[in-house]
């Protein structure tokens, strides 16, 4: 079956998620972090994408992204992948390829999602039992996000900057985030939509999507429109 093209367009914050060929290990030493972060910040100014979260784990990274012109992520994500393989197999004296496949992405609706998504990202350490607190790795953008420490990579989206007045309330608003957990059905959600490929978002903004791409923007549910109307029916005379 052939691969459906990943949704493209400008001006909508996505979750892209890259992993190494089966789960291998993609960052070995402090320097191999320090240049992914490099040219990621290289690739996001040339192919004007807006970076607002991102991590990066020992086998794979979670990055949040804005893109302004068409192609932009997949711009990105194709210039970042040429040089740190190159890098990689030099530095650590390999062949062959590094990534698993193409990278995963979803579009998602940033007044619903984008502070939860956000927060995923930055939780992984935790939910991987590396560290017990977020603050505690050093390769993520909780530190700018959180606590304000300075990060040329990191432009924040309105929806961060709606959280405060000045830097230190919106800092202060965010880390407040993090006391409560994130629902299991939102981070279900993010996982689904984002390895599925899949728009997340409520209905109004996956019309709106499928508006600006003329595809559909979710799977259509199982047993036709049919019963998915009649579903429908049920569920209202249940409320």
């Amino acid at each position: 079956m052939a691969r459906l093209p990943r949704f493209d367009v400008p001006g909508y914050t996505q979750h892209v998620i890259q992993r190494g060929n089966n789960r291998s290990i993609i960052f070995v030493g402090e320097e191999d972090y320090e240049f992914y972060l490099k040219k990621l910040g290289e690739a996001c100014k040339k192919h004007q994408c807006d970076l607002h979260a991102y991590v990066l784990m020992t086998n794979h990274v979670h990055l949040l992204m804005t893109p302004h012109l068409k192609g932009g992520i997949g711009k990105v994500m194709q210039m970042l992948g040429r040089y740190y393989v190159q890098y990689f197999n030099h530095q650590h004296n390999r062949t062959g390829t590094l990534w698993e496949g193409r990278y995963k992405a979803t579009v998602l609706d940033s007044k619903q999602y984008l502070l939860s998504c956000s927060r995923y990202i930055e939780l992984n350490p935790v939910r991987a039992d590396r560290v017990k607190h977020p603050a505690d790795y050093p390769w993520s953008s909780y530190h700018y996000n959180a606590l304000g420490v300075s990060n040329g990579l990191i432009k924040a989206h309105t929806v961060y900057t709606a959280l405060g007045r000045g830097a230190s309330s919106r800092q202060s608003a965010y880390r407040a985030l993090f006391e409560q957990q994130i629902p299991e059905q939102t981070m279900d959600e993010i996982r689904a939509a984002t390895n599925k490929a899949w728009v997340l978002g409520n209905e109004r903004f996956l019309q709106q999507i499928e508006g600006l791409t003329q595809r559909q923007a979710q799977p259509k549910p199982r047993g036709g429109d049919k019963r998915s109307k009649k579903a429908k029916e049920n569920n209202i005379n249940r409320i």
